[in-house]
């Protein structure tokens, strides 16, 4: 028994759901604005607290790892699933560099009180809270975003070892590596609006 493959249905169904992915952030992105507009000195100068250095790394970071996945797409394509699974793993490393990045970068952001519920993050103004609180929820939602599209790509070398990915039957891979474009899309406006917007 043959099974049915629609792959173009597939596709749709992983453009609607990144579509719905994009309407949370959107209205994420309004809501900073809003905010921003509200109070642009006290945003101004929470983003001061930022490290730009760290940012612009995890910027590079993000952006050679949609190369990565990209390259993976076409080394499937063109039968070499040694070549792919390589440079997804490549991608997941990129992805643990953002990862460690960011974990160093909030906790020394905890450690000077700037979390919220901390003593010190008490003590500063209303906007600068809201600043620090939209920043932990943004980037935080994101982090978790490049979790989930790591595990996603796990699976995509997990399923061309098992020979259910290969170069005629790629639909899954190429799914992944959207995901993972869009983790990407969320950052590349995540890192102006926090680091670079003064």
């Amino acid at each position: 028994m043959t099974l049915h493959r629609d792959d173009e249905a597939s596709k749709m169904g992983m453009w609607i759901f990144l579509f719905t992915e994009l309407l949370l952030f959107g209205g994420l992105f309004l809501v900073y604005s809003i905010y921003r507009y509200k109070n642009p000195q006290a945003f101004a100068h929470a983003g001061e607290e930022l490290n730009v250095l760290i940012g612009t790394i995890n910027t590079v970071v993000l952006i050679t790892s949609s190369l990565t996945v990209a390259l993976s797409i076409t080394a499937i394509q063109k039968n070499k699933p040694k070549l792919a699974i390589g440079l997804i793993w490549l991608t997941i490393v990129f992805a643990l560099v953002f990862m460690v990045n960011k974990y160093f970068e909030w906790g020394a952001k905890i450690e000077h009180g700037l979390f919220p519920g901390q003593e010190h993050y008490n003590t500063i103004e209303p906007g600068e809270k809201l600043f620090f609180f939209l920043y932990y929820f943004m980037t935080g939602l994101h982090g978790l975003h490049v979790l989930v599209g790591s595990v996603l790509l796990l699976f995509v070398i997990t399923r061309i070892r098992q020979g259910r990915v290969t170069y005629d039957n790629f639909v899954f891979h190429e799914n992944g590596g959207l995901y993972w474009h869009l983790v990407d899309l969320i950052w590349i406006f995540l890192f102006p609006l926090f680091y670079l917007i003064k």
